[in-house]
């Protein structure tokens, strides 16, 4: 296979896996209906179970303006999902934290999103051993 083809074969695999992940079965449709959030604020409320960040963090994490973020935090903070306090080395800084309320709606959003397509589920177990082999050569 020359270069050429090899490429627009890697093409076509990748855009048949971004169709299968991301089109196939709407996760994020599905958690936006099990949360009632929109998926900016549930990625936003996902970085925030891992962990509290800044602001400004939050802000590069969610890669969107520091207004947004601001606009993000206070609708989950409204809703009980986080609290935003003082940063105990920078008076000037808020550290945003989630609360357990919003842990729980995190990890049901992580739930949903990890559920794999039913086309993947329905391959034989012969296939599905082979792609997961093949599709951990391409993972660290």
């Amino acid at each position: 296979m020359n270069d050429d083809a090899h490429r627009a074969t890697a093409v076509r695999i990748y855009q048949r896996m971004a169709h299968l992940v991301l089109e196939s079965d709407n996760r994020r449709r599905e958690v936006v209906e099990a949360t009632g959030l929109s998926f900016a604020r549930i990625k936003a409320l996902r970085r925030l179970a891992g962990q509290p960040m800044r602001m400004t963090e939050l802000a590069a994490e969610l890669l969107v303006d520091k207004p947004y973020t601001t606009v993000i935090v206070d609708e989950l903070e409204r809703r009980g999902l986080v609290v935003r306090s003082t940063a105990p080395d920078d008076r000037r800084a808020k550290v945003v934290t989630v609360t357990d309320q919003g842990r729980e709606l995190a990890r049901l959003a992580n739930e949903i999103l990890a559920t794999p397509p039913q086309a993947l589920v329905e391959l034989p177990a012969a296939e599905l051993t082979e792609l997961d082999a093949l599709l951990a050569k391409l993972t660290p």
